[in-house]
């Protein structure tokens, strides 16, 4: 593997998915990574192979340790760094000494629902009284309304605190500081005024210097206990026999919340995530634990397990059902009530899945034609699509045509969807810009995904500002390049590599997993597998025999190639996947999850 190899790997400039195969050195460290990598290697205990996939990523063997095994002691920063944070943390301390009911108002997504888990338990646990509300998608939309929040006043809130929104909703808040102290805690993008509230905690407001801008409202969440706790130390409060609440053990929840959120998986995030998984591995919370027994997860949790076993189920309440459900599961303490709740969102998301089916067709259809046409963004919306499927309709486009995509709901004059991006086009300052102009009704995200609502008159103005604003999207590949980490044979693709590449998890988005490229195979075996048969069991042999590789493939009828691994013809075959140990009844094995496959 070249430290900086600019041609496709193994000549692959086309796939059988017509993609390229790039060396990811080639784009991360385009100055190489040779000595840097054997260095790091041998500092780590690690293969040379698994050290040029390190240094391609930016690892320096200085930062090896730090990175394969990042604790909250190296990366947790102080508190005070963000702005508010201490007048937040002052009046939620006055909360708790006085004995108030605080109303906790958030978003109705997995980070939404874990930020309003991790206050609550910790207000619970301090000797408040807590009030929470999740507001429904259809009747309420995004972000905090005046009649929840009066109706949470009414019942004695005397501090209200907004996580994971607020940022953007002044008019509303302003308003509900008539009546109660109003806390912010969020990380949305800010444009325009701030709501004048007690606090507005947020690391991307355009003044906050903190240089984490990249955390969810979980992790900021997280923080904002911290702060809580010591200022409570502080002001001796724990000195007469009270209990600190256990902050470490909520981080299972900061951890689901940053892979679900898709934050960047570096650094601090990194450390939350590697420590969270721990505390979930425990299964000690009781809701959690009862998603992944429905989910059937087994084994150890990691971050694949929370983005595509937990967040999905989280997330169909608050998309077509119950938007408190999530909460609720999160927030159980008895084993029925957790075992229900969680089969109710196992349930609610089968059914999320069909009606996300029934507009996925339209929607690609829809995204060639306005690809064919040169538009850099891809805006499509339809009506009687439901609102509550629109963004992950929207990230599936995203992947298929390597475009921002906004795809939204249409009703009564009134478009109402969510955007995905692609890496370094922020859609979030965009909905926020077209906002600004007038465009919009209402809007705001980050960088990899929003919101938005426009009048369908405004349509078309709206989609030639996107094109405008994100025209770098034209210069991108017409399908997402494969970026291979390595180049190995079958009697190369050992258990022990698998083990080896397993250490540099957590991998999600900012730090992927290593994909490897298995080069001049056979397929010896391939079978249909699972209930509905689009799973592709395939075993491969190197081109002189000998080693034998199994392989696995899912979502088969949406793959091109899946005909060149079902034709046992004996044709040469390069194959691009994640080499892993997997663990069957106490025994260990290697196994190949195919990515992406070209003729050799």
């Amino acid at each position: 593997m070249p430290d900086a190899e600019s041609a496709c790997v193994l000549g692959v400039s086309s796939s059988a998915s017509g993609r390229r195969w790039l060396w990811r050195s080639s784009i991360l460290a385009p100055d190489g990574v040779g000595r840097q990598a054997l260095a790091l290697a041998q500092r780590a205990g690690l293969p040379e192979i698994v050290g040029r996939i390190l240094a391609a990523r930016g690892i320096d063997a200085a930062d090896a340790a730090d990175f394969l095994e990042p604790t909250l002691r190296v990366f947790l920063p102080d508190p005070s760094r963000f702005i508010d944070m201490d007048r937040a943390a002052e009046r939620l301390a006055a909360a708790v000494v006085a004995g108030e009911t605080v109303g906790v108002f958030g978003d109705y997504d997995v980070d939404g629902a874990c930020s309003t888990a991790i206050l609550t338990l910790v207000l619970r646990a301090l000797g408040c009284a807590v009030l929470t509300h999740i507001p429904d998608r259809m009747t309420e939309g995004y972000g905090p309304n005046l009649p929840a929040l009066s109706a949470m006043v009414d019942q004695g809130a005397t501090a209200l605190v907004c996580v994971d929104c607020g940022t953007t909703a002044p008019a509303v808040l302003d308003e509900a500081a008539r009546r109660a102290d109003v806390v912010v805690l969020d990380h949305h993008k800010a444009e325009g005024a701030l709501p004048r509230v007690t606090a507005v905690v947020n690391p991307n407001r355009p003044e906050c210097d903190s240089g984490h801008g990249s955390i969810c409202a979980a992790a900021l969440t997280f923080l904002a206990c911290v702060a809580l706790v010591r200022t409570l130390r502080r002001a001796r409060w724990f000195e007469e026999g009270r209990a600190v609440p256990d902050l470490m053990a909520l981080l299972d929840l900061v951890a689901l919340a940053t892979v679900c959120d898709v934050m960047p998986l570096q650094g601090l995030n990194r450390a939350f995530v590697t420590q969270g998984l721990k505390v979930m591995q425990r299964r000690q919370r009781i809701g959690i634990n009862a998603l992944m027994e429905v989910a059937g997860v087994q084994g150890t949790p990691d971050a694949f397990t929370c983005g595509f076993a937990l967040g999905p189920r989280i997330n169909a309440g608050g998309r077509i059902a119950e938007a408190d459900l999530g909460v609720r599961l999160l927030l159980s303490e008895d084993a029925g009530e957790a075992q229900y709740l969680a089969e109710r969102l196992d349930a609610v998301n089968r059914k999320r899945q069909g009606v996300e089916n029934e507009i996925l067709d339209r929607a690609m259809a829809e995204a060639e034609s306005q690809r064919a046409q040169g538009h850099a963004v891809l805006f499509i919306h339809g009506e009687s699509w439901h609102p509550g499927v629109v963004g992950i309709v929207a990230g599936r486009v995203k992947e298929k045509f390597n475009r921002p995509a906004f795809v939204a709901a249409e009703s009564d004059g009134v478009i109402k969807g969510s955007a995905r991006s692609v890496t370094g086009l922020d859609v979030g300052g965009a909905i926020l810009a077209a906002h600004a102009h007038g465009l919009l009704l209402t809007g705001g995200g980050h960088a990899m995904a929003g919101g938005f609502s426009l009048s369908s008159a405004h349509a078309p103005a709206f989609h030639a500002f996107l094109d405008e604003r994100l025209e770098g999207a034209r210069a991108l590949p017409p399908a997402v390049d494969v970026l291979v980490d390595g180049v190995v044979s079958a009697s190369g693709a050992t258990l022990s590599l698998a083990q080896d590449l397993a250490r540099l998890a957590p991998f999600g988005a900012g730090h992927d997993e290593p994909l490897l490229a298995l080069s001049r195979v056979r397929v010896v075996r391939a079978d249909r597998i699972g209930r509905d048969g689009n799973s592709l069991r395939v075993l491969l042999e190197g081109q002189t025999g000998g080693e034998r590789l199994k392989a696995l493939l899912f979502r088969v009828e949406e793959k091109p190639f899946t005909p060149l691994l079902e034709d046992r013809s004996g044709g040469l075959l390069h194959v691009v996947g994640w080499l892993r140990a997997e663990s069957w009844n106490g025994r260990e094995s290697v196994g190949l999850f195919i990515h992406d496959v070209a003729v050799a």
